[in-house]
């Protein structure tokens, strides 16, 4: 049966992704003056003001100035200078605290930073087999991301996409059937300027292969986008957490990314399973693999792994199932290790997805690695 699919992304001058990356930057921040460091930070951006609030266990104290300082940067290089949210004069509340000694304690011993479940996923589209990412939100995620690139002048920071595919029976990608693309733009630009500003952008960055010619292009449904950023609507660390994953195309479970340190599994756990089934997809054991693990707080080994190939797999999966546990650290130590993760590396995850982006030397997106493609491919 053919069918259409669809995923969204929002900017990163989104309200909840000012947030994501604020909680994510004063974490870089701890994590730059203590590797140990823990943080769980979470972020409420409103009208003219910002909200930072809870927990923090290091070694090093950051002074409350260079708290705020961090703040404001993250703000600006955004591009907020807007009657109503404005990174000069926006008034900040730091309401951060230390780490409850019974979490610290609990986790002394590399022990999970709390309980609950995590996945991981990765699909090799037809003819996208390299991004190892569901289409739509890969889409969704690029097409914000050269819109930004562009930087036109007429537009602000804030924006969302929404894409939906067009499936065959056989599940491979069609075309794009919809596009609709908000944006906050200046007030002396009409929205009939807005419309002939993006639909040329949009359409340069849909892969050639899927370009219909009766695609919808929706630009700015509602009208005028002028009010935009926390001005416009609260925005709070979390609140992305499909944007940040795989667009609804796998589960997700429920703890969000961003402002948490390693020992969190809620993050280093779902960026692990995701290294894992993408190398698992690239070693060609399977065209896709879901992967799921869960913790208890304060104990390091999982408690329970699973995997489904949605019948696509070439081996059986108990055998990949088996490799991965004698093979693999999944402890929230081991993870931290093999990613790397005791770095200021978070920032740049906050926006446009954590999955599907590239890894680089400087120790970004290492979860991206296909390192392990050739050792996975002895299973066979």
């Amino acid at each position: 049966m053919s069918f259409l699919f669809t995923s969204e992304s929002v900017s990163c001058g989104h309200p909840d992704k000012i947030c994501d990356q604020i909680s994510d930057a004063l974490l870089d921040l701890y994590l730059s003056n203590d590797c140990n460091a823990h943080t769980a930070i979470e972020t409420l951006a409103t009208t003219n003001r910002v909200i930072i609030a809870g927990e923090v266990l290091s070694s090093v104290p950051i002074p409350s100035e260079q708290i705020e300082q961090t703040v404001r940067n993250t703000i600006k290089n955004i591009g907020y200078e807007q009657n109503g949210f404005d990174w000069r004069t926006l008034h900040i509340d730091n309401l951060l605290h230390r780490q409850s000694a019974n979490i610290s304690e609990g986790i002394k011993d590399f022990g999970a930073g709390d309980q609950g479940i995590m996945f991981g996923y990765a699909k090799k589209e037809h003819g996208f087999e390299t991004e190892y990412m569901p289409l739509p939100i890969f889409l969704a995620n690029h097409i914000l991301l050269k819109l930004r690139e562009e930087n036109h002048p007429a537009l602000l920071p804030d924006a969302k996409s929404q894409i939906t595919i067009s499936y065959n029976q056989d599940g491979r990608a069609q075309s794009v059937s919809k596009i609709v693309i908000s944006t906050q733009h200046k007030e002396d630009i009409s929205v009939n300027n807005v419309r002939e500003i993006i639909r040329p952008l949009i359409i340069k960055n849909i892969p050639e292969q899927l370009q219909p010619e009766n695609a919808e292009l929706i630009i700015n449904p509602a009208g005028n986008f002028i009010i935009g950023g926390p001005d416009g609507d609260a925005g709070l660390t979390g609140r992305k957490i499909i944007v940040d994953t795989y667009g609804g195309a796998a589960p997700h479970g429920g703890g969000a990314f961003s402002g948490k340190d390693p020992s969190k599994v809620d993050r280093s756990a779902a960026y692990m399973l995701r290294w894992l089934a993408k190398n698992i997809v690239a070693a060609g054991l399977a065209e896709e693999c879901l992967l799921q693990v869960s913790y208890a707080i304060g104990k390091a080994e999982p408690l329970s792994l699973f995997i489904d190939c949605k019948g696509t797999q070439r081996i059986p999966q108990e055998r990949i199932l088996n490799w991965i546990i004698q093979n693999i650290n999944l402890t929230p130590k081991g993870i931290a290790e093999l990613l790397q993760l005791k770095h200021p590396i978070y920032l740049p995850t906050a926006s446009y997805g954590h999955f599907g982006r590239k890894a680089d030397k400087n120790g970004y997106f290492t979860w991206e690695k296909l390192d392990i493609v050739e050792e996975l491919k002895q299973c066979a």
